[in-house]
């Protein structure tokens, strides 16, 4: 089998490409080396240099390719508003190009890196009425500290919860937007040609090889830059944001079991009817930003975290993941736990 990765100098997809690598796959690496990812023009050894908004390009690589493995994106949340348009282009033109030009070559195989900021906020409970979405979080709230999401019936705090798959895309950011966009064509491709498409909704990942001072990180990436620094970890709200944090590796893993369940058909109780299927790909245990900064110091030996208080439009409380589905469908389960991922995070080098 041979595959294609899209964005393979990329933290994730330099992993990825690896990983496939290890379990006999061959693989194509393309990637554009965009500026708010890479600060180098050094490209990996069997990495092509292309933009898969580009048909040409786009066309050459899947010469020979049996599944694509999509990772080209923009990442993070961003600096303003005028990101917009290069989110959008990088993220969903870039999926559409690359679908086009699967469609022409005849090739029916996708995984697609998806993420967790579809669901916007996570899965909730309140103790009264049950399952509900958590009603918007106001400005007025966030401005005295009050930062839980309230029930939308009877405003009591509620209980964060497991989400799964089944729940409602509701982006909160640009980025979020795009990510929804690129399942809803994926979608719209594997209808139309027969196709099938694995999405890999990734949680918070770490690990060696994040990018070093850049907004566009994620939120580990940036601790960490600043930890480089000398400075101290600079924590939103009151820290106390569940996450799920998935080490680099188990992502790595999860694409080889997505591109092994595609190289046969898939049981067909777990294809619906639409022919793409998500995954969280998590470790379905809650740790807090606080705790992660505090553990994140800890193990590098830095200044200690500063609880801020300040937000960010866009920011969700909490999410975490169910990871059952992958379990039981994929044969995937997260292996690194947080405390042997963190503290090697903490002596691994950045991008």
């Amino acid at each position: 089998m041979r595959a294609l990765v899209t964005g393979a100098a990329g933290f994730i997809g330099q992993h990825v490409r690896n990983a496939l690598r290890s379990a006999q796959i061959q693989v194509v690496g393309l990637d554009m080396l965009h500026v708010a990812a890479h600060r180098t023009r050094r490209m990996p050894d069997g990495v092509l240099l292309g933009d898969v908004r580009d048909p040409d390009v786009v066309a050459s690589a899947l010469r020979g390719i049996d599944v694509v493995v999509h990772h080209a994106a923009m990442v993070g949340m961003g600096v303003d508003l005028n990101d917009m348009p290069e989110y959008v282009s990088c993220n969903d033109l870039g999926t559409a190009v690359l679908l086009a030009g699967m469609s022409r070559g005849g090739i029916t195989r996708l995984v697609l890196a998806s993420s967790m900021v579809v669901y916007g906020e996570g899965s909730y409970r309140c103790a009264d009425h049950g399952s509900v979405p958590p009603r918007s979080r106001d400005l007025a709230d966030l401005q005295v500290g009050s930062y839980e999401p309230r029930c939308p019936q009877c405003e009591r705090p509620l209980e964060p919860g497991l989400v799964d798959e089944d729940a409602p895309l509701q982006p909160r950011s640009i980025y979020a937007a795009t990510k929804v966009a690129q399942e809803h064509l994926a979608l719209a491709w594997a209808r139309a040609s027969a196709g099938n498409c694995v999405a890999l909704r990734y949680h918070n990942v770490y690990g060696p090889g994040m990018p070093r001072d850049t907004p566009y990180a994620g939120v580990a990436a940036i601790f960490r830059s600043s930890l480089e620094r000398g400075e101290g970890v600079r924590v939103f709200e009151d820290g106390g944001q569940r996450r799920d944090f998935v080490h680099v590796s188990d992502v790595a893993r999860a694409n080889v079991a997505a591109v092994r369940a595609l190289a046969s058909p898939l049981p067909e109780a777990t294809l619906p009817e639409a022919t793409l299927r998500p995954y969280n790909i998590a470790s379905g245990e809650a740790h807090t930003i606080g705790e992660m900064a505090t553990a994140l110091t800890d193990a590098f030996d830095g200044p200690r975290p500063q609880i801020t208080g300040e937000f960010r439009a866009g920011d969700v409380r909490h999410i975490v993941a169910s990871p059952a589905r992958a379990a039981a469908e994929l044969g995937f389960t997260a292996q690194t736990s947080f405390a042997v991922g963190i503290k090697e995070f903490a002596a691994a080098p950045l991008r």
